[in-house]
């Protein structure tokens, strides 16, 4: 381990609804093999983001195409589904004792920033994926056979405050961008720094770790 490298204090989580961003998605993925043959005659893969992003007809264009081929609907969720959403999360963030700095739950996809847990990264969203699925199951039939979710999702690693404010505040402007109004959900607790937060330990593996790297 490099003694001079922060340790990890949070994780920028992120998946999508059921559909969305496939493998060969024509803005790159993290993907590395497309497992569905029918999802193959869409287009190439290409492994992380592209230098030039396509326009917005051409990703439009893209989905229409593969809603067709999908095992199941591609999901775009309704306005009034996503404080069902936000509810299951709520347990899950409640139950494991987690520590939320922010969530957005759009359409099509959820961002999320969670402190640094026993738990790793792709526990905690299958937390809220398994929680949030049978959520919406439980009022409504129509989610009976369906996956809900995209995949497992990735991760950010955050090792520093100044990582997490710029986060939470990306985070915060998704809705925006989509023309939806503002979230703010009762599970987010204000960001106060931690671990250098007001009276923190300055001798706490963290701390050092940090003045060390600032040599």
């Amino acid at each position: 381990m490099d003694g001079n490298r922060p340790l990890v204090i949070g994780y920028h989580l992120v998946w999508t609804a059921y559909g969305w961003w496939l493998p060969n998605d024509p803005r790159g993925s993290t993907s590395k093999c497309i497992r569905s043959n029918v999802l193959e005659e869409l287009g190439l893969l290409h492994y992380g983001r592209k230098r030039i992003q396509p326009g917005a007809g051409e990703i439009r264009h893209f989905y229409q195409q593969a809603e067709g081929l999908l095992k199941h609907q591609l999901l775009s969720f309704r306005r009034e589904e996503i404080p069902c959403i936000a509810s299951a999360f709520a347990e899950v963030v409640s139950r494991e004792r987690y520590t939320c700095y922010a969530c957005a739950i759009l359409p099509d996809h959820v961002h999320m920033l969670i402190r640094k847990h026993k738990h790793k990264a792709e526990e905690m969203i299958a937390n809220m994926q398994n929680s949030s699925r049978l959520r919406l199951r439980a009022t409504d039939c129509r989610w009976a056979v369906h996956t809900v979710w995209g995949g497992p999702g990735w991760k950010v690693f955050l090792d520093h405050p100044d990582d997490i404010r710029r986060t939470v505040k990306y985070i915060l402007s998704n809705p925006r961008k989509q023309h939806l109004p503002s979230q703010s959900w009762s599970f987010v607790s204000p960001y106060d720094g931690w671990p250098l937060h007001p009276g923190h330990n300055p001798n706490s593996p963290y701390a050092r770790r940090l003045r060390s790297r600032e040599r």
